[in-house]
């Protein structure tokens, strides 16, 4: 029969993927092409490398369970029950081998009946349907056989589910059971469970639920009661499923078909974790699984949509004529309910919660939790835990109203029962919902929920979540009421003298509440500060250091490497100042060399210290306990802090801020270790130094021009010289002309020649201005203002200058030399009206020396006069 379906021309480039062994095999790439030949669509696919080699040829039948997977891959079970796979290199090849393969199989469907695209084995199960022989005793090796065979075959699977459930094959296999008991023939019973495995494990829904219905359960569980694979022993699933008290009916349910699928859904779950969890097979346990989540989700919708219900359901916990067990039964169903939200999909798990919570699911936590009755409490808290999961705000909001209307908040209950609880699981959980409740961070849905939201968005999302101002005052409200109450314990510990006789229970709400204190100091940076302090818990956590419970010393271990690791200088200096470093070093002292967890906890810490220097601590520790450390000599640790400390004796650790980071104006001073200094910050300027500074590159040549060229005011001398002594371009204009190692020096003041002794000059030529009364150094504002004025002038006069450089320089001797000189001085005398004085002396000569050798001490001579 001809098919009407244009297969594709061209060729599509194309892996071929073989399922073995639960893994993908790679065959080959090539070329796929679809065809039709002999009435009969194929896909084929050529070698690439090889192209007379074929990869892959298979016949395109109606129910081969083609699927097209993303965009470039399709997947399908062949006849024989092989698992391929085609991928496509482009998504445009997939698409045409697809609608070739989908307009094949649409046309197969509707010629309807067997047709001749059926696999050998199909055809031959049609044709030869299984038979199987009369359920007997002594018939079952042959029944055992035929199934076996038949379950090797996708078709053989298929016609054998369909001839147990047409046939009702299971239920006239159930007398057998009882037959078989009676007659004690182990070997029969154990072939009726080998058959009742084979019938499950053949993934067919309706055998599944058929198995669990009313009138067959009891009988199926009977036969696996006795596993060959445990000849002598014998289980008691018939016992357990009889036992009716296990069915509670709290609130009566009128629907039928959701009290059979509550039954069924149990069933299912024992089946699924007790009797057959020994031999499940990966499909068998996924049919399971999703015929029990499909029944629990319609247990749900029906239970959250009858609000006669849940009104009944709830008023159990305030109905004061209801008994003690009734409420505990009440409890334990909404425990059930919640358990079962945690597997359904979102939008159906915050339809309960929020029926349950206008119904007072909250009143029932509080009932739950303050209950005598421990079964009770467990269940409370687990639905507690449950709520938080789901939604944490909700339980924040219901604290927080209950803040405002003054009334005992769920925290102050969680926290009584963490402290008087003795079932560790509860005091665990308990634990765990005062840090989710107090996580800030928790507002934020999760990141791969908002995976393709941007980075402004999170943003604004993690701002908004940390400035929510219900969640502040609740946590506010925490550390001003009931942190106190919750640590109370732990500062009970400054009374003990020893903790050698801790109880059980003790140890237990210790370790407890330092976690809690380890979460607080991570999450809220500020308030736990204040709290740690106030409180002095560091020092208490500490003690229990000194406990016998190797457990407990590491979580208080913990506490500190958390603390430190923090690299809060405001911890550091808590254990520093109550020297809680010393408890630690005990602890390593009683433990080593063994090596033991508690030891290279403590190890890692002085590891961490040293390998982020934190100089504080390395100071601390090395000054405390030096000795102690050169003890301990197993490892190489401590010996490294010593080193480290010494090579840094040379620093303040109070002034190792960084640069900016420094807020007062005392100014560091230099620090002399072992005749070696160490720069500690800038030193102090003297007054020259200061004035250099102050001065700016504009001002600084015209400035260096009036100290050289010009007297002071009254005819004083400079008070600075050039710094540097060597001839430059302002030296040039003052139309001299050293020569090489020539010091151009000021005329000494009056005071310093009678001061020098004879043969001290170096120049020889006597400074008139050198008799001129002195004044004090000009004031710098006065100065500036004065050189603001004078710039233009000066800039004028220098150019003037260099214009007659060139006539002063071909002369060269020191007369021409002291007599431009003088003109210079007299030309500035006049610009700048230095002296009112007409008979003053007409200018200032300038010294040249002409020594090379003695010209850097009579300069450093003159500095250290002038200073």
């Amino acid at each position: 029969m001809a098919l009407a379906v244009p297969p594709p021309n061209d060729k599509k480039r194309v892996k071929v993927y073989e399922l073995r062994n639960n893994d993908w095999f790679d065959r080959g790439t090539g070329f796929c092409t679809g065809q039709i030949v002999n009435d009969e669509s194929r896909i084929y696919v050529e070698s690439e490398d090889q192209p007379e080699r074929m990869l892959l040829e298979t016949r395109i039948g109606k129910d081969d369970g083609y699927q097209k997977q993303q965009d470039t891959l399709i997947v399908w079970t062949e006849p024989s029950g092989t698992d391929m796979a085609l991928s496509f290199q482009e998504a445009e090849g997939c698409a045409a081998i697809w609608e070739f393969v989908s307009h094949v199989q649409q046309q197969l469907q509707s010629l309807g009946g067997p047709d001749d695209t059926f696999s050998d084995d199909a055809m031959e199960a049609s044709q030869n349907p299984v038979v199987l022989p009369p359920p007997e005793l002594g018939n079952l090796a042959e029944i055992e056989q035929m199934m076996h065979v038949a379950s090797t075959s996708p078709a053989g699977r298929d016609s054998l589910s369909k001839l147990v459930i047409n046939d009702n094959y299971i239920q006239k296999i159930l007398p057998l059971v009882s037959i078989a008991e009676d007659l004690e023939a182990l070997p029969e019973l154990h072939r009726l469970c080998r058959i009742m495995k084979t019938l499950i494990l053949l993934n067919d829904t309706q055998i599944i639920e058929h198995v669990v219905s009313d009138n067959i359960v009891l009988g199926v569980v009977g036969a696996l009661e006795y596993d060959p694979d445990f000849p002598n022993y014998k289980a008691n699933h018939r016992q357990y499923l009889r036992d009716k008290s296990r069915y509670k009916e709290v609130v009566p349910i009128d629907d039928p078909l959701i009290k059979k699928k509550i039954h069924s859904t149990w069933r299912l779950q024992y089946l699924k974790d007790v009797v057959l969890a020994r031999i499940l097979d990966d499909p068998t346990f996924s049919v399971l699984n999703s015929l029990i989540f499909f029944n629990q989700v319609d247990i749900v919708s029906h239970l959250q949509a009858n609000t006669v219900f849940l009104q009944d359901l709830f008023g159990i916990i305030d109905s004061p004529e209801a008994d003690l067990k009734r409420k505990k039964d009440a409890v334990c169903f909404i425990q059930q309910c919640c358990a079962i939200a945690k597997n359904l999909q979102a939008p159906v798990r915050v339809t309960l919660y929020t029926n349950f919570v206008q119904n007072g699911l909250l009143s029932v936590i509080t009932f739950a939790l303050l209950n005598t009755d421990s079964s009770i409490r467990v269940a409370g808290t687990d639905i507690l835990v449950a709520m938080i999961d789901h939604d944490p705000n909700m339980v924040r909001a219901y604290i927080f109203k209950a803040i405002t209307e003054k009334k005992t908040p769920l925290t102050d209950t969680l926290i009584e029962l963490l402290l008087v609880e003795v079932d560790h699981g509860v005091k665990a959980q308990a634990a765990d919902a005062i840090k989710v409740l107090l996580d800030p961070s928790t507002n934020q849905p999760s990141q791969d929920a908002l995976g393709k939201a941007n980075s402004d968005f999170l943003s604004k999302l993690r701002s908004n979540a940390s400035s929510n101002p219900q969640t502040e005052s609740f946590i506010t409200n925490f550390y001003e009421e009931s942190a106190k109450k919750l640590f109370q314990p732990l500062k009970n510990l400054e009374k003990k003298q020893s903790l050698h006789d801790l109880t059980f229970q003790e140890i237990s709400l210790f370790t407890n509440l330092v976690e809690i204190l380890m979460f607080l100091i991570r999450q809220h940076l500020f308030r736990s500060k204040y709290f740690v302090l106030t409180e002095k818990l560091a020092a208490r956590i500490a003690q229990l250091l000194s406990c016998p419970q190797k457990h407990l010393k590491l979580t208080a271990l913990k506490f500190f490497r958390t603390c430190i690791g923090l690299q809060d200088e405001f911890y550091h200096q808590q254990i520093i100042l109550n020297n809680l470093f010393e408890p630690i070093l005990n602890v390593v002292y009683d433990t080593m060399p063994r090596d033991n967890l508690l030891n290279s906890a403590c190890l890692e810490l002085f590891e961490f210290v040293k390998r982020e220097n934190i100089k504080p601590i390395i100071v601390h520790v090395v000054e405390n306990y030096r000795e102690k450390l050169q003890d301990i000599t197993y490892v190489d640790t401590f010996q490294n802090l010593i080193t480290r400390y010494d090579q840094m004796q040379g620093y303040n650790p109070e002034m190792e801020s960084t640069l900016f980071g420094q807020e007062d104006d005392n100014t560091p001073t230099r620090t002399k270790v072992n005749g070696n200094h160490r720069w500690q910050g800038v030193k102090e300027m003297d007054a020259a130094e200061e004035e250099y500074f102050n001065t700016s590159d504009d001002e600084e040549e015209p400035l260096m021009k009036k100290k050289l060229l010009t007297p002071m005011i009254n005819g004083s001398s400079p008070v600075m010289k050039p710094l540097v002594d060597y001839p430059d371009d302002d030296e040039e204009a003052m139309d001299t002309r050293a020569e090489p190692g020539a010091v151009l020096t000021p005329s000494p003041t009056a005071s310093e020649d009678n001061n020098r002794t004879p043969g001290s000059d170096v120049s020889g030529i006597a400074n008139p201005l050198s008799r001129l009364p002195q004044i004090p150094p000009e004031r710098l504002s006065e100065k500036r203002r004065r050189e603001e004025d004078e710039e233009d002038e000066l800039g004028k006069l220098s150019s003037q200058i260099k214009r007659r450089s060139s006539s002063a320089s071909s002369v060269g001797s020191p007369t021409s030399t002291t007599v431009s000189a003088s003109n210079t001085s007299n030309i500035l005398r006049r610009k700048k009206s230095f002296s009112s004085n007409k008979d003053a002396p007409t200018g200032k000569k300038i010294a040249i020396s002409l020594a090379v050798k003695s010209s850097g001490d009579t300069t450093s001579r003159n500095r250290d006069d002038e200073e």
